[in-house]
């Protein structure tokens, strides 16, 4: 497959994160197609709830919207079966779980693994599952944990999304080495949109909301790459991970920073500048 070709593949696949904020559903509406899949993050600030709230409302749309599952704020089993069941009957089949940002867990499941390993209890009927992938490894976590909690979770998920990394020979230099480790689930690579560099100061500060927020404050140097002038484009590092056949990285996930409408327009401009469309339904 050409190049092209395979830059199409990546931006048909292409997904945004969304934080939940009053103006979320609204900016959602007006900018959004139904079309694009959707994650809505969560963070001990906010709790549980309004992350859920604002998943179903997106669902009642017509939006696939996918909620992050923060392990650290689930109390017990029976919670987990709760949070489960609201989410079948809503009618998603899709979930991201991720550790947390709370300090100490409210319940039995200190991280990610522990909370696939509670929802598989449940028999949960979840068709999609979401993990997190680190190409330049975690702020505060060792490697070493790192590369063993991603080869505990894998047999519990379906999908990796992974963290904000700028290199995309660092990117594809990852997913093959956990393809050659034996982890086969199709890696999405986690990439920022076109922010507003005002947003990201704010959110540096401890003002924003999200995984990728608090990724951003805790890997300082990934901050300088955004504030720069001419320092980030998002349509060059796109093209840099199409460059390589595609392997396990059948997609890109958007961090949106909820800069919907500027996203929106950089997609649409990178699908027409490749003759394509978004040919989903």
């Amino acid at each position: 497959m050409s190049h092209s070709g395979r830059l199409a593949d990546l931006v048909r696949a292409m997904s945004y994160e969304v934080m939940p904020f009053a103006s979320t559903e609204r900016k959602v509406l007006e900018h959004v197609p139904v079309t694009v899949p959707l994650t809505v993050t969560v963070t001990e600030a906010k709790g549980l709830d309004t992350t859920l709230d604002l998943t179903e409302r997106l669902l009642g749309h017509g939006y696939r919207a996918t909620p992050h599952l923060a392990a650290r704020l689930f109390r017990d089993d029976r919670h987990v079966a709760d949070v489960a069941s609201r989410l079948r009957e809503a009618g998603t089949d899709s979930v991201f779980v991720v550790g947390g940002d709370a300090p100490a867990p409210a319940g039995p499941y200190p991280d990610a693994y522990a909370l696939l390993q509670a929802l598989e209890r449940t028999g949960h009927s979840f068709r999609a599952i979401g993990i997190g992938g680190y190409p330049e490894g975690h702020g505060v976590i060792p490697q070493e944990a790192v590369d063993l909690a991603l080869k505990q979770k894998a047999p519990l998920a379906t999908r990796i999304l992974t963290q904000i990394c700028f290199t995309a020979a660092t990117t594809h230099a990852w997913a093959e080495r956990i393809a050659a480790s034996g982890i086969d689930l199709p890696v999405h690579v986690g990439i920022p949109g076109p922010v507003n560099r005002q947003k990201l100061i704010r959110i540096s500060a401890g003002l924003g909301l999200g995984q990728s927020a608090r990724f951003l404050r805790k890997q300082q140097n990934l901050l300088w790459r955004f504030l720069l002038p001419g320092a980030y484009q998002p349509g060059k590092l796109a093209r840099r991970l199409a460059s390589r056949p595609a392997g396990n990285i059948r997609g890109l996930h958007i961090f949106t920073f909820n800069e919907l409408e500027g996203t929106e327009r950089w997609r649409q401009g990178l699908l027409a500048s490749l003759g394509t469309r978004d040919g989903r339904s």
